[in-house]
């Protein structure tokens, strides 16, 4: 049987008999989009605000206020790793038809996304959509929003969407979907505040309550100013769940055994459930019903608010916790039930090892089919909890399967973990051909983790051991990664070689996965060798997209947006940065979403638009998903930018960088980031260190590659060293080094890099172009670059040199102007972009630029986090007092 979760209320109160205060403002903004959606207009509205705050309340009561709307409910569940797209299972049941079909047929996630869409679209009534919680949603959930977000603007569809935002970080998967969603023309915020003094003195009432004292001890919270008054002063403490179990003590003996049973059942409780795991009679229900503990909607029972559920669970003895849990894990499977994910946590729940493992599993394929990669990893985490009466090699597939998943979302270390422990168990069972594939993916895993070392020896090892076996699958896989490998130290007709041998086997195995990634790693080889590379790795994306191959898709865009931003062909990256991202976080594919947004941070930095550059950078840099390798590239961006900047940190950035590229054993790597230390010590005057650095980084270098080799030429003239690369130079490096300084320049700008435009200007010595690179590094914010172009101009004997910036701007605390603070308190005070443009009367464009910079200034991921900053600095508000 199906588990549905529909409408969760937000407090333990009957909401049509509590007055639902100082939310007019909120109804009337639901009432509008309402309207809108009507006519076509579709909207989705996202409800956030605390637990307890009134969000359910205020969508019932919306809810009432239209009653010739259709309305559809789904909620997810905070009870257990969540069944994926368990809202539009919910919407199904009531919905009907085609959806319904293809959801208990098990069909892709594509598919019920499409069907789902269609049924709502057709032309009629207003129907709306709510999904409640999604706090607790899976990422596949998420990806239904995102994808729902970006098609029902031309539909009669209200989607409603309510979440906690409180305790969220600024690198919350929820926190990023919420600010993708955002940028969608059909979507609206809602946000619920807590109750005012003045409100908590109405809703205390005659009940002879000191309102002061309530409204302290809630703090304005509707939830707990209810519980309190139900339940009385005398006998609540300061928190929400005594209020509840308060309550629930006055309950008879069994009533509270039927209450036990439906908090551990979920927020919503199907009546044949309950009566099976509790024998539930209906004078028990009705008393729980009148307690106001529960509703009632006929099909079955629900918490009002997933705290009162809690509460009650959490005070449940462990013993009789695990023997309801039994009962309901029995019940659930006699009745034939098939969702694997809660059957798997009732069985943990009462110990049952051998029923996680049955159940468990399977739960975590068939989240990892639908992208949903955490609730995959959670629940092979769960499976091997219980996984020690298993073979060798049961446990063994366990932990490989708990590695993909980890690789997937950039957790290497713990993908690292879980193939030594599955490495021990294949050589235990004696199975050499899944041991190989185990030292496969440990290979890949030791590069992310920056173990370049130990990657190239797993790899060598894992071809070594499945060659003698012959052809098959994992010998291919193995050959592939070993070019991978051999990439590394510059060996790109071996590693060609390798991808080829693959993809014979590939093809005759029918192994689209494998032939994918052989043509990926194929295509980067003739890159690094200068011939072309684009048809291999179009291919890879092609067949990976094709086949439905997450992986496979994600690594092929970050390539090929790799590649091209190597060549600076910038225009003809951008769409495989904004398809790849885009469908990487669909699928939840971390390690490659990270890879394309760090990519992204150098184009940034390129081309000018160092405030972009370093938000990005440090919001990257601020989550811990990120793996090493992927670390390195916003590393290097936002310390550059820095030691540009004048401003400090940059060294410590520079250094970590610098450390992880020696790591990979990556030519590439390393030489970008020795160039990046080079031209951090000569800003400084530093120029025996920056002179090292370049020779550093000319060792470093292993291939022909044009504007690698140009890079390290035009840092060794720059720093005096009198060594000189190898190999031929792109054109913008050559004319620097053949000094014409004026068309190296003129190429940089039509490039868009303005940075080394001024650069090569500097090197010129004319007064003329020491004056336009001035001007550029002024422009850009470049204080260090300015600063050694004003000291070779008074080298020169240059007269009237340009100051640099007003004095006022250089005593702001953090730098900013006075443009740039009059934007930082119109963020303070929750303006949007385009208000923020209404009020000062400039263009949409540059309050995203001024924004980008406010962020980078402040050290913010966020406009939030930048706000917080500013209040808790004391800037907010004092834009007409400082510059």
């Amino acid at each position: 049987m199906m588990f549905c979760l529909l409408a969760l209320g937000a407090a333990v109160m009957d909401t049509e008999d509590v007055p639902l205060l100082e939310r007019e403002a909120q109804l009337a903004s639901l009432g509008e989009y309402a309207a809108e959606a009507r006519c076509g207009d579709g909207r989705m509205v996202l409800v956030g605000g605390e637990a307890g705050v009134g969000k359910s309340a205020l969508v019932e009561q919306a809810q009432r206020d239209l009653p010739d709307a259709s309305w559809f409910w789904g909620a997810c569940d905070g009870l257990f790793t969540p069944r994926p797209l368990g809202p539009l299972f919910d919407i199904a049941a009531k919905l009907g038809g085609e959806l319904l079909e293809l959801c208990r047929a098990d069909a892709p996630r594509t598919d019920l996304f499409s069907a789902l869409l269609g049924q709502i679209s057709e032309p009629g009534e207003l129907r709306v959509l709510v999904v409640e919680d999604i706090h607790w949603a899976d990422e596949a959930t998420i990806d239904l929003l995102r994808f729902l977000g970006r098609r029902i603007r031309d539909a009669s569809v209200l989607l409603i969407v309510t979440y906690r935002d409180d305790g969220l970080s600024a690198t919350d998967p929820l926190r990023i979907a919420l600010g993708d969603l955002a940028t969608q023309r059909p979507v609206r915020r809602i946000g619920l505040a807590p109750l005012s003094a003045d409100a908590v003195r109405v809703l205390a009432g005659d009940e002879g309550l000191d309102a002061a004292a309530l409204y302290r001890l809630t703090g304005g919270n509707p939830f707990y100013v209810t519980e309190v008054v139900q339940s009385g002063m005398g006998e609540v403490p300061t928190s929400a769940r005594d209020a509840v179990l308060a309550r629930v003590s006055r309950l008879t003996a069994g009533a509270r055994e039927v209450l036990d049973a439906a908090a551990l059942i979920g927020t919503r409780v199907e009546f044949p459930l309950l009566t099976s795991v509790s024998e539930a009679r209906s004078a028990a229900a009705d008393e729980l019903l009148a307690s106001g503990l529960l509703a009632g909607d006929g099909a079955g029972l629900s918490f009002r608010h997933e705290i009162v559920r809690r509460a009650v669970a959490g005070a449940i003895p462990p013993l009789r916790s695990g023997r309801i849990h039994a009962r309901i894990l029995g019940a659930l499977r006699d009745r034939g039930g098939d969702d694997d994910a809660r059957l798997a946590f009732h069985a943990e729940a009462a110990g049952d090892g051998p029923e996680v493992l049955r159940y468990a599993p399977a739960a975590a394929r068939r989240a990892a089919a639908l992208g949903a990669h955490r609730e995959a990893a959670a629940q092979f985490e769960r499976a091997l909890r219980f996984s020690g009466g298993l073979d060798p090699a049961a446990v063994a597939g366990l932990y490989d399967g708990l590695a993909a998943e980890c690789g997937l979302l950039d957790r290497w270390q713990d993908a690292a973990d879980a193939q030594e422990q599955a490495l021990g168990r294949w050589r235990q069972a004696g199975d050499r051909r899944r041991e190989g594939a185990t030292l496969r993916t440990l290979s890949r895993t030791m590069w992310r983790l920056c173990r370049g070392q130990e990657a190239l020896a797993a790899a060598e090892a894992a071809v070594s051991l499945l060659d003698p076996l012959g052809p098959s699958a994992e010998l291919a896989w193995a050959q592939v990664n070993l070019g991978s490998r051999r990439l590394n130290d510059g060996q790109y007709e071996v590693a060609v070689g390798l991808c080829r041998r693959a993809e014979a086997i590939a093809k005759s195995l029918g192994v689209p996965q494998v032939l994918s990634e052989a043509l990926n790693t194929q295509g980067v080889a003739l890159a690094c060798l200068g011939r072309d590379w684009t048809g291999p790795l179009e291919r890879a994306l092609e067949i990976a997209m094709a086949e439905g191959l997450q992986e496979q898709a994600g690594r092929a865009f970050a390539n090929l947006h790799v590649l091209y931003c190597s060549e600076l062909r910038f225009t003809e990256a951008e769409p495989y940065f904004a398809d790849g991202v885009a469908y990487c976080d669909e699928y939840d594919i971390g390690t490659f979403g990270i890879c394309l947004r760090g990519e992204h941070t150098g184009t940034l930095e390129m081309l000018g638009r160092w405030d972009e550059s370093a938000a990005l950078s440090r919001e990257l840099l601020a989550g811990s998903q990120a793996s090493p390798v992927n670390r390195i590239n916003p590393l290097l961006s936002l310390g550059k930018i820095l030691a540009r900047r004048g401003q400090p940190g940059a060294q410590e950035y520079l250094d970590e960088a610098m450390r992880s590229a020696d790591g990979t054993t990556i030519s590439s790597y390393i030489l970008r980031a020795r160039l990046a230390r080079a031209e951090a010590c000569w800003l400084q005057g530093r120029d025996a260190d920056a002179r090292r650095e370049a020779e550093l980084a000319a060792d470093a270098s292993t291939d022909d590659d044009g504007w690698e080799c140009g890079m390290i030429a035009v840092w060794l003239r720059r720093t005096g060293s009198p060594r000189r690369p190898l190999g031929e130079l792109a054109e913008p490096y050559r004319q620097q080094i053949d000094g014409d300084w004026e068309q190296a320049a003129s190429l940089w700008t039509q490039l868009g890099c303005r940075y080394e435009a001024a650069l090569a200007l500097l090197g010129s010595g004319a007064e003329a172009a020491l004056r336009d690179a001035l001007g550029i590094f002024t422009d850009l914010g470049a204080m260090a670059a300015a600063g050694v172009t004003r000291q070779a101009m008074r080298e020169r004997g240059v007269r009237s040199i340009p100051a640099g910036p007003r004095a006022a701007t250089r005593a702001h605390p953090l730098g900013l102007t006075r443009r740039e603070h009059e934007v930082l308190d119109l963020i303070v005070d929750g303006h949007t972009n385009a208000e923020i443009a209404g009020q000062l009367f400039i263009s949409a464009k540059t309050v995203d630029h001024h924004v980008s910079a406010v962020l980078a200034k402040l050290g913010a991921p966020s406009r939030g986090a930048a706000a917080s900053k500013a209040v808790r600095l004391g800037l907010a508000g004092t834009a007409n007092t400082q510059a």
